[in-house]
């Protein structure tokens, strides 16, 4: 285990294909080489960079061999500050349920109202020429 104190600031400057540090647990790990192996793809994990990521890395639902492969890219231990405030598990699981329900919402949306536009002209066109086009 390492004794490395890992700040804000360090955290947020190594966000890129290049150099990629993600915070899962009060804990800083280095996934860098992962990038390309993520089955869910690098933009994932770019997604988090720069924040805590333990909401997402758990909501995903990590099997054990991920779990097993964190030790090994393991930078150290997060340095809590004021400036970033680590996501309680609640209030964030509410506000993605409210969110996700938002995006729902307007998706509907975004289908039934053309095809109901689409529906009434036809409709309107039917009966008042008898034929639809």
């Amino acid at each position: 285990m390492s004794d490395k104190k890992i700040t804000l600031a360090e955290l947020r400057a190594n966000n890129t294909k290049n150099s990629l540090y993600v915070l899962i647990h009060k804990k800083v790990y280095n996934v860098t080489k992962f990038l390309d192996e993520h089955p869910g793809g690098d933009e994932v994990i770019l997604a988090e960079s720069g924040q805590d990521a333990t909401e997402a890395f758990e909501d995903v639902g990590h099997s054990e061999e991920a779990r097993e492969l964190l030790p090994g890219m393991l930078v150290g231990d997060f340095e809590e500050t004021s400036e970033l405030k680590l996501k309680s598990g609640a209030a964030a699981a509410q506000a993605a349920r409210v969110s996700q329900a938002t995006i729902e919402q307007g998706s509907n949306l975004m289908y039934w109202a053309p095809i109901g536009l689409l529906v009434g002209w036809f409709g309107y066109r039917f009966y008042t020429t008898g034929s639809p086009y």
